[in-house]
C-alpha cells in the first residue's frame, strides 16, 4: 500500500482551527530561533538608550533595572508561549486574541490587537534603521578624523536618506525567498554572539581603567541636564532601556505557519531568545558601565563622538586611551551596527506577516492588495513594501525634530508591547474548559502568570507616554500621547462607525473540525 507522510503537528492544528496550508513550512527550531533572537537583537535596544538611561539616575538604576524587567518580562513570555503551543498561526496575537475571547468580544479584541502589533510592528522598523544610522554617524566620524580632529558629522539631509536607504534595502532583501532571510539571520545569530563575546571581553580589557564595583552596582547620580528632580521618577526612566530592549520574542509566533512542528517549536523559540538575551544583555549593560572613563565627559558636545552616541565615546576612550587611535572603537562599532542591520530585517520580516495575515482576513484599506503572495517566492511581498513606506513617512520629521527617535521608540514600544496585552487578558479571563492546550501548558498557574504578565505590559505603555525631560518644550516633548492618540482614535472610529459591521477576526479558509478552539 501506498504510505502518506504523516502531517505536520503544527499543520494539523492549524487546519483545525480552519486554514488551510499556504506558506512553506520549512523552518526548523534553529532557524526560528534565529529569527526571534534577530528581531530582539543584543545591542539593537541597549546601544540607542544606554546613555539616556545612565543619565537619568546613574549606574546602579541602570544595571538593576534591567534584572527587574528581564524577571517580569519573564511572565509575559511564558504566558505567551502557552498560547502559542494552542494557536500556531502566522499572525498570532491578533488570531489569538480572537479566539480567546469569544464569539461576543472576538472580533473587537481582534481588531485592537492587530492594529496594536501592526503599528508596533511598523515603527519598531523606524527604531532600527533611526539607531542604525546613528551607529552608521558616529562610524563615519570616527573614520574621517573624529570631532576634534575635523572629522565629517552626518547632516540631517544625510542622515534622513541613510534611514531611507537601509529600509530599502530591508524591503529588498524580505521580497525574495525565506529561505535568503533564513540564512541572513542565522549568519546574524552567530554575528551577535560572537560579536557580544568580543566586545564584552574585550573592552574591559582594553580600557586603560576601570570602574569599581561599588560605582557600577551601587552609584546613583541624577544628571541636572534632563531636568527631572524627582528620585523614584528618574529611576522609571531609567528603565526605558531594558522594557525596550526586552520584546520581540513574539517574532517566533508570526513565522509558526512557517515552522516544523510549531506548536511545540514556537514556545521553545520564544522563551529559549529572552533568556539568551536577558543574560547576555546584562553582561553587554555591565561591560559598557564599567568600561567608562569620565561619566560627564561623555555628554559633552565637544567630545571626539560630538556628544551624540555614549557608546561610541565609551568605545573611543578605551581603544583610542590604549593604542591612541580609534581603529578598535571603529571594528566594534561596525558589529553594533551589522546587529541594527539584521534586526531590523527580521522586523520588516515580521511585520509583514502581520500586515499579510490582517489582509487575509480583511482588516485592511485595499486589502485584495497586501494580501498577496508572491507566487514563485511564496513570500507576502506586497505587504513587504507597504511596511517600508509607512516607515520612511515616520522618519521624514527627521528634517526639523530631534525628538523622533523617543517617538517612533515609544510608539513602537507601546504598539508592541500592548498587542502582547489583549490575547494574555483574554486568556486570563476565559473559562478554562474552553481553553485547547497544546505541548506547552500552565495548568493552574496559567491566570496568576497572565496577571502579572498584564499587570506589567500596563506599566510599560503607561511609563513611554511620561515626558523624557524637562521643561517640556517643544523640542523636548514626547510626542508619542499625541500621535497615538490621533491613529488609535482613527482606528476605533472606524470599528465604531464601519468595521465592526463586516470585521469578524480571523477567517477560516477551509472547514474546521468540531471542537474546542
Amino acid at each position: 500500500m501506498e504510505k502518506h507522510p504523516e502531517i505536520d503537528s503544527g499543520e494539523k492544528r492549524l487546519n483545525e482551527l480552519g486554514y488551510k496550508q499556504e506558506l512553506r513550512r520549512e523552518m526548523t527550531l534553529f532557524k526560528t530561533l534565529a529569527i526571534s533572537f534577530s528581531t530582539m537583537s543584543l545591542f539593537t535596544g541597549i546601544t540607542p538608550l544606554f546613555g539616556s538611561s545612565l543619565q537619568y539616575a546613574g549606574p546602579a538604576s541602570l544595571v538593576w533595572g534591567w534584572v527587574v524587567v528581564s524577571f517580569f518580562t519573564g511572565f509575559v513570555g511564558i504566558a505567551m508561549s502557552e498560547i502559542c503551543s494552542s494557536f500556531p498561526t502566522t499572525g498570532s496575537l491578533y488570531f489569538w486574541a480572537a479566539h480567546l475571547a469569544g464569539p461576543k468580544w472576538g472580533p473587537f479584541a481582534s481588531w485592537c490587537c492587530a492594529w496594536f502589533e501592526t503599528i508596533g510592528l511598523i515603527a519598531g522598523i523606524g527604531t532600527q534603521a533611526y539607531a542604525g544610522t546613528e551607529v552608521l554617524q558616529s562610524i563615519i566620524l570616527l573614520c574621517t578624523g573624529t570631532n576634534k580632529g575635523g572629522g565629517y558629522f552626518a547632516p540631517k539631509w544625510l542622515f534622513l536618506c541613510i534611514y531611507i536607504g537601509l529600509t530599502l534595502i530591508w524591503a529588498v532583501l524580505n521580497t525574495f525567498a525565506l529561505e535568503v532571510i533564513a540564512i541572513l539571520d542565522i549568519i546574524s545569530l552567530w554575528w551577535q554572539m560572537i560579536g557580544g563575546a568580543v566586545i564584552i571581553i574585550m573592552l574591559p580589557l582594553v580600557a586603560m581603567t576601570t570602574k569599581p564595583a561599588s560605582f557600577v552596582f551601587s552609584h546613583f547620580e541624577m544628571a541636572s541636564s534632563t531636568g527631572v528632580t524627582n528620585h523614584a521618577y528618574a529611576v522609571m526612566l531609567s528603565l526605558l532601556v531594558s522594557q525596550y530592549s526586552l520584546y520581540g520574542y513574539d517574532a517566533a509566533a508570526h513565522l509558526t505557519e512557517e515552522t516544523k512542528g510549531a506548536d511545540k517549536n514556537g514556545p521553545i523559540a520564544i522563551l529559549s531568545s529572552l533568556g539568551i538575551i536577558s543574560v547576555i544583555g546584562w553582561a553587554y549593560i555591565l561591560t559598557l558601565t564599567f568600561s567608562i572613563q569620565d561619566l560627564n565627559y561623555l555628554y559633552d558636545p565637544n567630545n571626539e563622538t560630538a556628544g551624540a552616541f555614549v557608546p561610541a565615546q565609551i568605545l573611543y576612550d578605551a581603544f583610542h586611551g590604549r593604542y591612541h587611535n580609534a581603529t578598535g572603537a571603529i571594528i566594534m562599532l561596525i558589529i553594533i551596527w551589522g546587529s541594527f542591520f539584521f534586526a531590523g530585517l527580521s522586523i520588516t520580516t515580521s511585520a509583514a506577516r502581520v500586515v499579510y495575515a490582517l489582509s487575509r482576513d480583511g482588516g485592511v484599506p485595499f486589502s485584495t492588495i497586501w494580501r498577496k503572495v508572491h507566487p514563485k517566492h511564496k513570500v507576502p511581498s506586497n505587504a513587504v513594501w507597504l511596511c517600508a513606506a509607512i516607515c520612511i513617512l515616520l522618519g521624514l520629521p527627521i528634517l526639523k525634530l530631534n525628538v523622533v527617535f523617543t517617538a517612533i521608540t515609544s510608539i513602537c514600544t507601546i504598539g508592541w508591547v500592548g498587542g502582547y496585552a489583549v490575547p494574555i487578558f483574554a486568556r486570563m479571563v476565559m473559562a478554562e474548559s474552553n481553553f485547547r492546550p497544546g505541548p506547552f501548558y500552565l495548568g493552574r498557574a496559567s491566570r496568576p502568570v497572565c496577571l502579572i504578565a498584564f499587570l506589567w505590559i500596563c506599566y510599560t505603555c503607561a511609563v513611554f507616554l511620561l515626558p523624557t525631560y524637562y521643561p517640556i518644550k517643544w523640542d523636548t516633548f514626547n510626542y508619542a500621547p499625541a500621535a497615538l492618540g490621533v491613529v488609535l482614535g482613527l482606528i476605533m472610529l472606524w470599528w465604531v462607525v464601519d468595521a465592526r459591521k463586516w470585521f469578524k477576526g480571523p477567517v477560516r479558509n477551509i472547514d474546521g473540525q468540531n471542537g474546542k478552539v
